[in-house]
């Protein structure tokens, strides 16, 4: 007899499961490695290589989930190469092409039993509407928080991270009003909007349009071939050959409310940090060996960062 895995039993065993979890002294600290697009797949292969080892190494059971991809038998052809000169011996394909496919048991099943699941790019929106409000996001975010397990993202998938998405938008060399459009995404990062290929494309402009709307929450700008690992709870790395570029915005003052559309924004007070690879920041005053002191200001925006989103209903 076949018993459909509901989101209401899910709900359970998240309930069970969350204490335990949370206190056993052996649990692995849960990440996230959002890559901003084009990472290396050809030489060094650096992220993709930490990505593994953070999904339980070479035998961790990984997933491939292509949603956000057009042509999904592509994108899973590309991947499925990379993890195998990598040294992955357990990685598979997870097409997702519709909400049916998305709430379907098999699915949510080889979700929650994953120690790595890397989202291809494509189209943050397509991913959305494949996902939003399903039993695969759900189960999505009790692997992350129960398991543990290391959710990865690259391009869309790094937009899709957030809990406000950065859907789509111009590229102005200054912040205009309505720029950036806005939408939900899966919710791994509560406190920041995501924008990839970033220095790139030269989109400091529209992350800070997108900013202007929400000054409660901070911009992440994450260059191509770069990732920003954040462990929950505890502060930042990154990883890769670029920058990482944070923005705070939480104490400016703007026009946005009374600008026109399309209208340049003033935003004053803004604090911007350019984060290089190769370092790890802290949210604590007191800094683990390899992690670099951070001035006070940098300190409580890696802090507000590493909170993780709710499990999402």
């Amino acid at each position: 007899m076949h018993v459909k895995l509901t989101r209401r039993h899910l709900l359970a065993v998240s309930a069970t499961l969350l204490p335990v979890w949370s206190q056993a002294a052996d649990r692995p600290p849960a990440r996230l490695v959002i890559v901003g697009g084009a990472e290396d797949r050809l030489q060094d292969k650096l992220i993709l290589r930490r990505f593994l080892a953070l999904s339980g190494g070479v035998d961790g059971n990984v997933l491939i989930l292509t949603a956000a991809s057009l042509d999904q038998a592509a994108s899973w052809a590309g991947y499925a190469q990379v993890f195998r000169e990598i040294g992955a011996t357990q990685t598979s394909h997870l097409p997702i092409h519709s909400v049916e496919e998305a709430n379907a048991p098999a699915t949510v099943q080889r979700i929650l039993s994953a120690d790595g699941i890397f989202l291809t790019g494509g189209d943050q929106r397509r991913l959305m509407q494949r996902l939003a409000g399903t039993d695969a996001a759900h189960a999505l975010h009790i692997a992350f928080q129960v398991r543990s397990c290391c959710i990865g993202g690259t391009s869309a998938g790094a937009a899709a991270m957030a809990h406000v998405m950065l859907a789509e938008g111009d590229t102005p060399p200054l912040p205009e009003k309505d720029a950036a459009v806005l939408g939900l995404g899966l919710g791994f990062v509560a406190n920041a909007i995501i924008d990839q290929h970033f220095s790139q494309r030269r989109r400091l402009g529209r992350l800070l349009s997108a900013l202007a709307q929400r000054p409660d929450l901070l911009g992440v700008g994450i260059d191509e071939d770069t990732a920003l690992l954040i462990e929950r709870g505890k502060g930042v790395e990154v990883i890769g050959k670029g920058s990482v570029t944070l923005l705070d915005g939480r104490r400016m003052r703007t026009n946005y409310r009374d600008a026109a559309s399309s209208e340049r924004l003033e935003m004053l007070g803004v604090r911007l940090h350019v984060l290089p690879a190769g370092n790890h920041y802290d949210s604590n005053a007191s800094p683990r060996l390899n992690a670099k002191p951070v001035p006070a200001s940098l300190r409580e925006a890696v802090a507000f960062l590493a909170v993780p989103g709710p499990i999402r209903e």
